[in-house]
């Protein structure tokens, strides 16, 4: 359903920074990756089905048409740095508890607080590109990832129904890529329908200032065409610190390596987020958590409008996990697809 994509542009244009860790901070984080791996897909992370994965980003499978794990799998793997305003590992606390990077997003929301929320990392080496362009993670005052799946949380920003909960965020995302081919950043920054943008690679140390949650974005294909899909590639396989190289990586699937990266060829994204609060009364709201959401009052609010766009369905009983659920709500509040998509890298043209 088309419509749906109106109301998805960023509170502002991402705003593209240089040098956005130092030196030293980038190898402090770098050697938390290397010391405490294997880290597993994102896929793997954050969904339990083929489904879920459709359900956040944009487009829809033909009806009748079952999805499978392996349309999805890219070797893009996940950890976090920090969670719940808290950072996991003290060597790099300056990294999380960045005044710069508050600064930044107080600045391009024009708000008067932020806290710093999340950190997270992605690393991979080739790879196909980002798939379907989706947005991160809605949370929501009552809903979050501690409590909600992603599916959910993207499919109540998609409906437009719950605004008047969302939580205004912004991230800093980082680059580390030296890469010859692809490795660059694609979004959509006035919607599906309009041209997107790109900063492309190589990337050391470049950052962009954004709402990720209100804007369409996918990480464009990198590396060598041939690298890209190693075999035994499935949902479970790992990425950690190859032993045999002091600054590469590799790849396993039940303990057998299927894949050896060399340094460069490895692409280390490091995702910043923030709440931002505009004033001392929308703190205080969240803060009191007297206007909170529940799971049974977002599937409430959810069934009301279907009902009134006179959808027929069956309401299961977990619509969390329910797939034919899932793949009502996709229908009906899809945004459908870019009208333009990038083309890809050179080399995955020339393979």
């Amino acid at each position: 359903m088309a419509s749906t994509a109106s109301h998805f542009r960023p509170v502002a244009p991402p705003q593209v920074i240089e040098n956005a860790f130092t030196p030293d901070q980038h190898a402090r984080m770098l050697d938390v990756v290397r010391r405490n791996g294997p880290w597993s897909l994102i896929l793997a992370q954050h969904f339990k089905s083929p489904e879920e994965v459709i359900a956040t980003t944009s487009g829809m499978v033909p009806e009748g048409f079952t999805p499978t794990w392996d349309m999805f799998l890219s070797p893009v793997f996940r950890g976090y740095f920090a969670k719940a305003s808290t950072v996991l590992y003290p060597e790099i606390e300056d990294c999380f508890l960045n005044t710069k990077f508050l600064d930044l997003v107080r600045g391009y929301w024009g708000a008067r607080y932020a806290t710093a929320e999340n950190m997270l990392f992605n690393i991979q080496g080739p790879s196909t590109g980002g798939g379907r362009p989706h947005v991160d993670a809605t949370r929501f005052r009552g809903i979050s990832m501690h409590n909600t799946p992603i599916w959910l949380m993207n499919t109540m920003v998609k409906t437009g129904l719950f605004k008047a909960w969302q939580q205004k965020k912004a991230q800093v995302i980082t680059w580390y890529y030296k890469g010859q081919t692809g490795g660059g950043f694609t979004y959509w920054p006035d919607g599906l329908q309009e041209p997107p943008a790109q900063i492309k690679a190589p990337m050391w140390s470049r950052a962009v200032v954004v709402e990720n949650e209100m804007m369409f974005h996918t990480a464009e294909s990198n590396g060598p065409a041939a690298m890209r899909r190693p075999a035994g590639l499935d949902i479970s396989t790992l990425m950690s610190a190859d032993p045999q190289d002091a600054n590469g990586w590799q790849l396993t699937t039940h303990d057998k390596v299927i894949q050896r990266i060399p340094e460069e060829e490895f692409r280390f994204l490091v995702h910043w987020g923030a709440d931002i609060y505009m004033d001392m009364a929308e703190l205080k709201l969240a803060l009191d958590h007297t206007d909170d959401l529940t799971h049974e009052r977002v599937f409430d609010i959810i069934i009301a409008d279907l009902c009134a766009r006179g959808e027929s369905f069956i309401m299961p009983s977990d619509p969390m996990t329910d797939q034919s659920f899932i793949g009502v709500l996709t229908r009906v509040y899809d945004p459908g697809l870019p009208a333009i998509l990038p083309a890809e890298p050179e080399e995955a043209v020339a393979a």
